[in-house]
């Protein structure tokens, strides 16, 4: 391999214990792979030179542990971190795989699961933050219904406000100082799911009593397996400043959440991502959320990880190229020229501007008349992927 593809700390890629952690259940078969402990996987991370690793407290802490459990449990994941020099930029709870949470955990019908819910979550955020976590993350797994039936949803929402504010003042009173980034999924493992879009969350985080320490967490499968660009979506999370966390992998459209190797699928997809990344000078973690295939021993989850980093530093590459790139430029800037000088009526109003726009005479036949070379443009982005410019 090129020096040139080698992840370095400045990258900040990082992993889920869940992700390489994985055995390789699905719904039609057990685990594959022999389960390694978190300071096996710490080192596994480190040897294929990710930055860092985020876990759900349960990837870390089994969930019935007692106390003395935790203790030594912690104080070995601090030691592994310690030796291989990784990072825990991201933490989370998992607030879905327990029956408890059959119902939903913050949106449950039953006050007991969202007391606990908020019980599990705190203590979960206690642990994130004694192992360096800066960034929360908040996954509703199981907020969601199958039969509108069972939840008035305006009573849901007000629910998952409800515990947003609670746990936002907790951290303010712990002096945490977090950051929490807020994931959609329109729908998997319930019917439907509330906040289904990175757009949904963007509104919803508004309505909080503390929006400035809330953003979002947008992962590329849960937004491309209900058709969306999430390039777009991402975007409009950079431009409000609620860019907060990403998750990476990739999807095919319509399936299930498929959690593939970035870039595996959706190729020109991944490189307007990482060229809008880059451009836009996003400066958190870049974290892959995916799973190797189900056919690999923990060899191929090591090649997995390492072409999830690979692939976005070639992708970075393609970006420079393709901004450097004299004929794309040149399309470019004629896709975007004022002939007729009109840039200075645009932008915020003034009545001097609305009074010559309004006088303007503008020939509509020529503007639905010209080519836009967008064809031209795309063919040449695909020649830059492909190598052959």
């Amino acid at each position: 391999m090129s020096d040139l593809y080698q992840p370095k700390p400045e990258h900040k890629f990082t992993f889920g214990l869940w992700t390489v952690g994985s055995t390789g259940r699905d719904p039609f078969g057990g685990p594959v792979r022999e389960p390694k402990t978190p300071v096996e996987l710490v080192h596994l991370l480190a040897e294929v030179g990710a930055y860092g690793l985020n876990f759900h407290d349960n990837d870390l802490v089994p969930i019935d542990a007692t106390s003395v459990e935790q203790g030594r449990i912690v104080k070995e994941f601090k030691k592994a971190l310690k030796e291989t020099g990784l990072v825990v930029p991201m933490a989370t709870t998992n607030l879905f795989s327990d029956p408890a949470f059959k119902d939903g955990a913050f949106t449950s019908n039953d006050p007991r699961v969202r007391a606990y819910a908020l019980q599990k979550t705190m203590n979960a955020m206690d642990l994130g933050v004694e192992m360096g976590a800066k960034i929360y993350v908040f996954w509703g797994g199981r907020e969601g219904t199958e039969t509108d039936a069972s939840k008035d949803p305006v009573t849901a929402i007000k629910r998952t406000r409800e515990a947003m504010n609670f746990l936002c003042e907790y951290s303010i009173h712990q002096g945490y100082k977090l950051k929490f980034a807020l994931e959609a999924k329109a729908n998997e493992p319930r019917g439907d799911m509330y906040n289904a879009t990175t757009g949904h969350m963007l509104a919803f985080i508004t309505t909080l009593d503390h929006p400035e320490m809330v953003g979002v967490n947008p992962e590329v499968a849960h937004e491309q397996m209900a058709g969306l660009n999430f390039t777009h979506g991402v975007a409009q999370a950079m431009d409000a400043g609620k860019l907060f966390h990403i998750d990476l992998n990739d999807q095919a459209f319509g399936r299930y959440d498929q959690d593939f190797r970035f870039g595996a699928v959706n190729l020109k997809s991944a490189f307007f991502l990482v060229k809008l990344l880059e451009e836009h000078g996003y400066k958190g973690s870049r974290h892959f959320d995916a799973h190797a295939y189900r056919t690999e021993d923990y060899e191929g989850v090591k090649d997995f990880a390492r072409g999830c980093m690979r692939t976005y530093l070639i992708l970075k590459e393609k970006a420079i190229q393709w901004k450097q790139d004299k004929e794309i430029q040149a399309l470019l800037s004629e896709i975007n020229s004022d002939r007729e000088k009109v840039a200075p009526l645009l932008g915020g109003f003034s009545s001097e501007k609305a009074a010559n726009l309004k006088a303007k005479s503008f020939d509509r036949k020529a503007l639905g008349a010209r080519g836009l070379f967008y064809e031209r443009l795309d063919q040449l982005t695909v020649e830059v992927l492909l190598g052959v410019r």
